[in-house]
């Protein structure tokens, strides 16, 4: 096997990592049983649905 020179994008790419850079807010991986009306609700909207739970869920909190 020849070795060839690696380009600089090559060894950027390298460099940084792979993959999605951490968030600043990090998250915890819950088991949470909903009913089943509720995640419908959410799931009704389309893709993103653990998200809109999450955000309302932070809005909640932040009123109570």
């Amino acid at each position: 096997m020849k070795l060839r020179p690696v380009s600089a994008a090559t060894l950027a790419i390298v460099r940084k990592g792979r993959g999605r850079p951490p968030s600043e807010q990090t998250k915890e991986q819950v088991t949470l049983r909903l009913d089943k009306d509720v995640v419908d609700h959410f799931k009704k909207a389309g893709p993103g649905w653990q998200t809109r739970i999450n955000a309302f869920l932070r809005s909640a909190a932040r009123r109570g």
